[in-house]
């Protein structure tokens, strides 16, 4: 489906969001729609028939499991999607940050199906892509603080996407998982 807003969003600036986050921008170089569409069904491949004794797996002590990872990915794009909405609809409120980490150790990753995770996963694609669509160019480029750093809307869609292209890397090379 296309969307002819989509086509007006852009690459954001270095000035658009924080440096920490440059790493995840740079893997996304078509638009952010684009992006989020092809990146999560490219999730749903690489996951799609992982058992969950494979989903325990940790690359080493210490590690994440791949449950955890896709947990993760679940929390980090509602935690960018709410920024993104918040700051879309005019809200400049500073936003607080988040210890990632500290989410993981009380998740219970490790007690759901793998299959419910990537479901889980699926359905917060869903409705981010469902916001974003729905953003006019005004709203793209509308920023606020988060973190304690000025963000634009725009960005934040291109970390989603780029945050899920880390670990889906990472998934690859560490886990070693392959999609069918």
């Amino acid at each position: 489906m296309q969307h002819t807003i989509a086509a007006t969003v852009g690459h954001p600036e270095p000035s658009e969001f924080a440096a920490f986050y440059s790493g995840y921008v740079a893997r996304v170089t078509e638009e952010p729609i684009v992006a989020l569409e092809s990146t999560g069904r490219e999730t749903r491949a690489l996951l799609a028939g992982l058992s969950d004794a494979q989903a325990g797996h940790r690359y080493a002590a210490g590690k994440w499991t791949i449950r955890d990872v896709v947990c993760h990915l679940s929390d980090v794009e509602r935690v960018m999607a709410y920024r993104a909405l918040r700051f879309a609809r005019g809200d400049a409120t500073s936003l607080p940050g988040f210890d990632e980490n500290a989410y993981a150790a009380v998740a219970g990753a490790g007690r759901r199906p793998i299959a419910e995770l990537v479901e889980e996963l699926a359905a917060v694609r869903a409705a981010s892509l469902a916001m974003f669509r729905s953003l006019d160019a005004d709203a793209w480029r509308r920023r606020g603080p988060a973190n304690g750093q000025p963000v634009t809307v725009r960005a934040l869609a291109h970390i989603i996407a780029g945050h899920e292209r880390h670990h889906l890397e990472g998934l690859r090379t560490r886990y070693g998982l392959s999609a069918p």
